[in-house]
């Protein structure tokens, strides 16, 4: 059965979302858009004609141009010149909202510099979908993304991150989620509770939610494969005893001076920073000390 319609579309740069996994989570303005658009761009160009192929929607002679992160500006610059021409292009992440943590951004600033139309066509994001099912808070999240994939970064990353009173949200890779986990336990307490979202929308999709020391151990004990979300819950209603907080003032203590440290730790757990900070000098007069 075809679901999708043609429409007449004015020229401009039109951001599709795709599904995550299960392709029934494509909407119907979006099918109508890639059946209508004058132009198909996509970050995958396979991926993107298996769901149009899924769904019955015929390229009717148009090709789909790939726009990827190795894209540069001369591609960029054909694709405004199919608008600047006076027609509709359709873009389409692997999956997923184009520009979440996936290519588009300079496209649409360019095209946003050049006083041309942008339109979204909404649909599924894996960042809120993690929220809806992950029960931690959802009044106030932070997206991050994806976090560098060296320690010393990554944790540098997490030691600002984790004082916000908010959920955080970031997108990991499979292979270096336990580090992640790991880091997390040092900064933050092995009471910090956290969710692991996997391969949301498609057949093995899974949900561990707990403080992270359990978290931990699960994936210790059964490796992560798929695609991630990981979510950290706010820290201010843990339990923090003095061994964490040490544990956490040495972790941010290898990146940050003594009273940044002190201050970032404090703000994490909700402490008083002159008491973080008394903790923090000992710490450091011990390590010279040995």
């Amino acid at each position: 059965m075809v679901n999708h319609k043609l429409i007449k579309l004015d020229p401009g740069l039109y951001l599709v979302a795709t599904p995550l996994g299960s392709a029934r989570d494509i909407t119907l303005r979006a099918l109508d858009i890639l059946a209508s658009a004058d132009v198909l761009a996509a970050e995958d160009t396979r991926t993107a004609r298996k769901l149009m192929d899924i769904h019955g929607v015929p390229l009717g002679g148009r090709r789909i141009i790939a726009y990827h992160d190795h894209s540069n500006a001369g591609d960029r610059q054909r694709l405004l010149n199919h608008i600047a021409e006076g027609k509709s292009v359709a873009y389409v992440s692997e999956a997923g909202t184009p520009l979440i943590a996936d290519p588009g951004y300079q496209l649409v600033r360019d095209a946003r510099q050049a006083d041309m139309t942008v339109l979204t066509a909404p649909g599924p994001a894996a960042c809120i979908a993690a929220l809806t099912v992950a029960g931690l808070p959802t009044d106030q999240f932070h997206f991050a993304g994806f976090l560098p994939p060296q320690q010393t970064a990554r944790q540098k990353a997490l030691v600002e991150l984790m004082p916000l009173r908010a959920t955080l949200v970031l997108y990991e890779s499979p292979k270096r989620l336990n580090a992640l986990l790991a880091d997390i336990e040092s900064l933050g307490g092995s009471a910090r509770h956290v969710a692991v979202c996997r391969e949301l929308t498609k057949k093995f999709e899974d949900v561990q939610i707990g403080p992270v020391s359990t978290v931990r151990a699960f994936y210790d004990e059964k490796p992560a494969k798929g695609e991630l979300v990981v979510l950290i819950g706010a820290g201010e209603d843990a339990k923090v005893d003095e061994i964490d907080l040490e544990a956490a003032l040495l972790h941010a203590m290898l990146n940050l001076r003594v009273k940044d440290a002190a201050d970032t730790v404090a703000g994490a757990y909700g402490l008083p920073r002159r008491e973080i900070y008394q903790m923090a000098l000992r710490l450091k007069g011990e390590q010279k000390a040995d």
